[in-house]
């Protein structure tokens, strides 16, 4: 049985490889306050435990903690349990396809072993936060794809996938990824593109079958230094197949605060109405993101299938709120009948 300062130094040590791909000896032991010897009998302890670490002697030897035969306990500290933990309430109504059961079960897991003040910032936090636009409406991605491409994002790997691109080609790209961005209900990968020499924005329900190309990178500097800065200025150069303009009646602050405006221009037309200009090319997407508000509105320019389109969501509504009212009205006429009946008798047993 280790003793205490072991055994934290220990934990230590554990965080210290579950943070990052690859450690030097030295780093580590300067960093725990230790020697390498004490170092690479603690990697020792940790092995006996059932955490695969590898090391690679020399100079520029180092230890990794790596793939097993089976999963070991991570270590997370308070502010990562409760980002974890957002993150699987999050995922459990997310676009990623398959995902939400399981991301219950984790959650279930998590919340039963935290203690009592993370569980509540958990559940205070998880309350406050909500996915706009969720439910629906946006392709889905599987979640093996992010898995997939993050990996090669966080070890600074190229990543070679078969991609689809707007107007249906397909091809290869190898690209050194950088960073997986959520806009609205779509992923995207930043990526530079050795190949044509720039910067690359792919939605990833588009990329198919990813996997390491075999070659690590060296990062370089985002243009303007902000990921999610550059993929909004990136999207707003994309031109879409169809385009729409909508009239509000409500101001563009309330429509903001319904969480919309986001994917095109918002303008006020006067103290009580608001423009809104957006485009996309999949018409089912743009009609949601139009009809999402829930607020009264004009369509004063779009294509005809997108008028359609609001016209069939607009009477699938009505239907589904004429037979909620229908089965309504049932359930209160047959609780009326009851009623009287329950009086009728009443009335009976009383005259005896």
């Amino acid at each position: 049985m280790a003793d205490a300062p072991t055994a934290g130094r220990l934990l230590a040590l554990l965080s210290l490889l579950q943070g990052r791909r690859e450690w030097p000896g030295t780093l580590l032991a300067k960093r725990l306050e230790v020697s390498p010897r004490t170092v690479r009998r603690d990697v020792d302890r940790l092995r006996s435990l059932g955490y695969p670490i590898d090391s690679t002697s020399g100079p520029q030897g180092g230890y990794s903690l790596t793939a097993g035969t089976a999963m070991p306990p991570l270590l997370l500290d308070d502010e990562e349990a409760v980002a974890v933990a957002i993150a699987l309430r999050t995922a459990a109504r997310s676009a990623v396809a398959g995902i939400e059961e399981t991301a219950l079960r984790a959650l279930v897991k998590l919340e039963q072993v935290l203690p009592s003040e993370l569980r509540g910032r958990v559940q205070a936090l998880g309350g406050a936060t909500a996915l706009v636009g969720g439910g629906g409406g946006g392709p889905t991605v599987d979640a093996a794809v992010l898995t997939a491409i993050g990996m090669a994002c966080r070890d600074e790997e190229m990543v070679r996938f078969g991609y689809r691109a707007r107007d249906g080609a397909t091809g290869v790209r190898v690209v050194e990824p950088h960073a997986l961005l959520a806009h609205g209900r779509r992923w995207y990968l930043l990526a530079f593109d050795p190949s044509r020499t720039g910067w690359r924005t792919f939605r990833v329900d588009r990329v198919d079958s990813p996997r390491p190309a075999g070659r690590r990178f060296t990062p370089r500097s985002i243009p303007g230094g902000d990921a999610a800065a550059y993929l909004t200025k990136a999207l707003a150069g994309v031109v879409y197949r169809h385009e729409a303009r909508v009239r509000y009646l409500v101001p563009a602050a309330e429509l903001r605060s319904r969480g919309s405006g986001g994917w095109g221009g918002l303008r006020a037309d006067g103290a009580d109405a608001c423009i809104y200009e957006t485009s996309d090319d999949d018409v089912g997407w743009l009609a949601f993101r139009i009809a999402f508000p829930g607020v009264a509105f004009e369509l004063l320019e779009g294509p005809p299938e997108l008028r359609e389109r609001l016209r069939e969501m607009g009477e699938r509504l009505l239907a589904g709120a004429s037979a909620a009212g229908a089965q309504a009205g049932a359930g209160s006429s047959r609780s009326t009948t009851a009623k009287a009946s329950r009086a009728r008798s009443r009335s009976r047993r009383s005259s005896r």
